[in-house]
């Protein structure tokens, strides 16, 4: 099922102007603090009524000022997940899981509450209150409510942006188990790259209430023109790969299109679908094959363009197999290299370099 949005809505200092498409998987709405992404979310939701708007899910409008359609909140099915979890603190996990089912339709198909339990890995804490919970556990919760209300569509409007770094990395593999496992689009918005690289199948980058791209998350990350939009320090690609096998010497060897990547083990099943985010910054070039060093991610590519900006970096596309690759280098190293666009290269990349939080399942 698509969401299809198209709406313009004008404050007293800012207006949005926008209209984008949101397939099954995870649509991440990216953009800079005040470029939109709430006000659109909350278009969406119903819980503001744009000035224009044309939202469509699936087969039934749910907002057309031009044949003064609005479907209201209540009727429209879907599931919000805010930056607060806003459990009920006098209720135990399985009853504010419980009260999402208050709202699921007569008959609606979709998870138990075992299932949904099992799937976010909160069937443990079922008996326990929120005040005794950390702030992942309560935002897993906060999902697995809104799920059981059998919604069409989850709206998730930065729940990870109040947690921290460590228990960020302990919520996204559910995020990504629930993108992966769960028939239902979601629309989640977030300014975190790290957050986008790892669960994005759709990416929709917004800059001061307009659609400046959209698209496949790899192939909008890839691109060079994102660099001015995320800074150069978090610039990099994100490539699929496959887990091929776990080696003795605590490394895992992943299969990519360009060749083959090692990382620190993995606890991942071999044969498993994966991606890895690179950043630009720690990718190395060579003219010719490299010899003699401790790297062991050495991947051949051909030069796409280059990119020159205002200071003395310059960004380099490559392509590697059949994936996207960016380094960002000196434009001194540019000129030592003399690589122009159809050269081939040598991309290095230290394995240290590739974080946990940057690896995910695909």
């Amino acid at each position: 099922m698509t969401l299809s949005v198209s709406l313009s809505h004008r404050f007293p200092d800012f207006a949005l102007d926008l209209s984008f498409d949101a397939p099954e998987g995870i649509t991440v709405l990216f953009g800079r603090s005040g470029s939109g992404k709430t006000t659109a979310i909350n278009s969406v939701a119903g819980l503001l009524k744009p000035q224009r708007a044309r939202i469509v899910m699936g087969d039934e409008t749910l907002n057309d000022t031009d044949s003064q359609i609005f479907v209201p909140v209540h009727k429209r099915r879907m599931g919000y997940v805010f930056q607060e979890a806003r459990l009920f603190p006098h209720l135990s996990v399985r009853q504010n899981l419980e009260y999402g089912q208050r709202f699921a339709p007569s008959g609606a198909k979709g998870p138990s509450t075992a299932e949904v339990a099992a799937l976010l890995g909160i069937a443990p804490l079922l008996d326990r209150v929120p005040s005794g919970l950390s702030g992942g556990e309560r935002q897993r919760v906060a999902i697995g409510r809104a799920l059981l209300s059998r919604p069409r569509l989850l709206l998730m409007d930065e729940p990870l942006a109040a947690l921290d770094g460590a228990r960020k990395a302990e919520i996204l593999p559910y995020l990504e188990r629930l993108r992966d496992q769960v028939a239902l689009p979601i629309l989640y918005v977030s300014h975190s790259v790290a957050e986008v690289a790892r669960l994005a199948t759709t990416m929709v980058v917004l800059e001061e209430g307009r659609v400046a791209r959209a698209g496949p998350a790899e192939a909008i990350l890839s691109d060079p023109d994102m660099v001015r939009q995320i800074g150069v320090r978090e610039a990099g690609a994100v490539l699929p790969a496959r887990v091929k096998r776990h080696h003795p010497d605590g490394l895992t060897e992943l299969e990519a299109s360009g060749g083959r990547l090692f990382l620190p083990r993995m606890e991942t099943e071999e044969g498993t679908a994966t991606r890895v985010r690179i950043l630009a910054q720690d990718v190395i070039l060579s003219n010719t094959a490299p010899e003699g060093l401790s790297a062991l991610n050495i991947l051949k590519a051909t030069v796409i363009s280059l990119r020159e900006g205002t200071g003395p970096g310059v960004v380099v596309q490559l392509s590697a197999g059949e994936d996207k690759l960016l380094a960002r280098i000196t434009r001194r190293s540019a000129e030592a290299l003399a690589i122009t666009p159809g050269d081939t290269v040598y991309a290095v990349v230290k394995s240290v370099s590739i974080a946990r939080v940057d690896i995910g399942t695909a």
